[in-house]
């Protein structure tokens, strides 16, 4: 373990958000230089289910489309280098963490972007493209006047950005459980205890940061019932390995 005057923590602190920036507004430009494409990739899922030769997505506003690439391009980026992100920090924070703890945080801040990706991988290839045709469904050409859909881009960007952060954020359960853990917040035994009770907050939880569809809340329900078990197993190694150690 070392040690740092304030003023060198400071510094520090400020190189190591100096480097991120960097690492972010070229990953930002890239992206929106790119922007067409990873627009068109995000469109994948509204193509695919329904008639795609028919769809098209509009914008109405003059400056729209500018805007909605350009926080395209800043989420992009920031997914991106969310592995980076979290290396400078554990570069930050070791210096002053015990072996054991250095450890615990490298898995930590290893598994927080992979566990973010899985829940965008997810959502992406299993959830929109149910939920897309369960909001499709709701077009009919049986009416006086045709009801289709016509998307804005910024909105379906909105929703597309919306149901990322959901189930990334989600998908870090695990991770913020075992947090918990280390520091005596939560044991296996009362994690055990609440399972009915985790069960009735994970799908409040899902109906809270997902559209208001079925199809949604149970594909974000389910996988927090799934890592809430996970994080049970992962918390019990955790305790058998303090008692083996003596910790």
């Amino acid at each position: 373990m070392q040690t740092y005057t304030f003023k060198e923590h400071f510094i520090e602190l400020k190189q190591r958000f100096l480097k991120i920036f960097c690492v972010f507004f070229a990953s930002f430009c890239i992206c929106y230089y790119y922007s067409d494409e990873i627009y068109n990739f995000l469109l994948k899922p509204l193509a695919q289910a329904g008639n795609k030769d028919l769809r098209k997505v509009i914008y109405t506003g003059l400056a729209e489309a500018f805007f909605t690439y350009l926080k395209l391009a800043a989420f992009s980026s920031l997914i991106i280098v969310f592995p980076f992100i979290a290396f400078q920090v554990f570069r930050f924070v070791s210096p002053g963490l015990h072996l054991r703890e250095r450890k615990i945080a490298a898995f930590i801040l290893f598994a927080s972007p992979i566990l973010f990706w899985s829940g965008g991988f997810f959502v992406f290839y299993y959830v929109m493209p149910k939920a897309w045709q369960f909001f499709l469904s709701f077009e009919s050409v049986n009416t006086n006047i045709p009801i289709v859909l016509e998307a804005k881009v910024s909105e379906y960007l909105n929703l597309i950005i919306q149901l990322f952060l959901a189930f990334g954020l989600a998908f870090q359960l695990p991770i913020i459980i075992l947090i918990l853990n280390l520091f005596k917040v939560l044991s296996v035994k009362s994690l055990k205890k609440r399972r009915r009770l985790s069960i009735v907050i994970n799908f409040i939880i899902a109906g809270i940061l997902t559209p208001p569809d079925v199809i949604s809340q149970l594909a974000l329900a389910i996988p927090l019932l799934l890592l809430y078990e996970i994080s049970i197993l992962m918390c019990k190694l955790v305790e058998n390995r303090k008692a083996d150690v003596g910790y």
